[in-house]
């Protein structure tokens, strides 16, 4: 049993501490800025739509005030298959810079981002979702990482919260806030590990087909770039934005998110041999991440039947941060530290569920994952 606690505290405290202590220490000795300019290369926009008729309307009046020369840039839509009026929306645009990709029948996003990569041609092909606006110096913000010839990959910022706001509620807020720390510190010591799916740039001739069923094709292109020697780097300038989703949808994002991380494995193995050049960060960022769930079940039944007064205290602070996650649940509760505290607690623990459930949607096989 000893055994077993001590494995899991170390596989926990790693994962949550120590990467991010390494990566803070790596950024800081063999820093790798980018060389940045104000330059200006044709741009292709690839967005994949599944009956988005309720979001399409602002997220186009986003992007037509893009600060972007118009000459240099070319917006694609491609429909997967829509039955709602997204196909019309776009139709009733009178931008001659926007073109429509239309599939009669659904096939998955991951298809619908190929055509719409077919049917690019920019040298910078930037991919984004129809849910979140784009800041209008986004793309401009993208295309100066790319004066850098080391660099392949840029991802921008999605900020939680309304246009022109800088966060959202307090227990997402502070993991999402620590894992865009961890991406800086990737991008600054060399290269991030995925990018943010709502805005992400990659150079055209670096840009592979996806396999059919890709769940996250904002890892599985980046690592592709990082595999040809390229670097992906975080650009925090370039912004798009999106609201606070419920909690049952939230949860239903993160299950799909982790599955794709066990999809990966099975899509790209060579993710775990030495032919990935980002091997240690891509185990230590995403894989270690899919085990802390069943390290901390590990950690809680090893501290019940270990009866010394060092695992004893451990297990009263297991159940002291159990019960402020459940306070939460129950309601908010006072002082305000407690609910910061109970918030935070409450938010990893549904990250974690959800790292479980998606194990048992990968095992099992499931596909139907996909939320817009």
């Amino acid at each position: 049993m000893k055994c077993i606690f001590w494995g899991s505290a170390l596989l926990i405290t790693y994962s949550l501490v120590g990467y991010p202590a390494l990566l803070f220490l790596r950024s800081r000795w063999r820093a790798r800025p980018v060389l940045k300019a104000p330059i200006l290369p044709s741009v292709s926009v690839v967005m994949a739509v599944y009956n988005e008729a309720e979001t399409l309307s602002a997220k186009l009046n986003s992007l037509a005030a893009l600060d972007y020369p118009p000459d240099r840039l070319q917006i694609i839509v491609t429909s997967d298959g829509s039955t709602d009026a997204t196909e019309k929306i776009v139709a009733a645009s009178s931008s001659e810079r926007l073109r429509l990709v239309a599939s009669s029948h659904r096939e998955g996003k991951a298809s619908a981002l190929n055509r719409g990569i077919r049917a690019a041609h920019g040298e910078i092909i930037v991919f984004t979702d129809a849910r979140q606006l784009m800041a209008p110096d986004a793309i401009r913000e993208l295309a100066a990482n790319f004066a850098d010839p080391s660099v392949g990959c840029v991802s921008g910022e999605l900020i939680l919260g309304e246009y022109g706001t800088c966060g959202s509620s307090e227990g997402v807020g502070f993991y999402w806030r620590l894992e865009k720390q961890i991406r800086q510190w990737e991008s600054l010591a060399g290269s991030v590990i995925g990018a943010t799916g709502a805005l992400y740039a990659v150079r055209r001739d670096l840009v592979v087909p996806l396999p059919e069923g890709t769940i996250l094709d904002d890892v599985y292109l980046p690592m592709y770039v990082a595999r040809r020697r390229r670097r992906v780097v975080f650009e925090p300038k370039a912004r798009a934005y999106d609201r606070v989703a419920s909690g049952q949808r939230e949860f239903r994002r993160k299950v799909r998110t982790l599955t794709g991380n066990y999809q990966l494995v099975q899509l790209a193995p060579w993710l775990l041999t030495p032919s990935n050049p980002l091997l240690w960060d891509y185990v230590s960022h995403k894989l270690l991440r899919l085990l802390v769930p069943f390290g901390l079940a590990a950690l809680l039944i090893a501290s019940l039947f270990l009866r010394t007064p060092l695992y004893e205290a451990a297990l009263v602070l297991q159940v002291v941060f159990y019960v402020l996650a459940a306070l939460t649940v129950i309601g908010r509760p006072r002082p305000a530290v407690v609910a910061r505290l109970a918030d935070a607690a409450a938010a990893f623990l549904v990250l974690n569920a959800a790292a479980a459930v998606a194990f048992f949607f990968f095992l099992s096989g499931k596909k139907e994952v996909w939320v817009r």
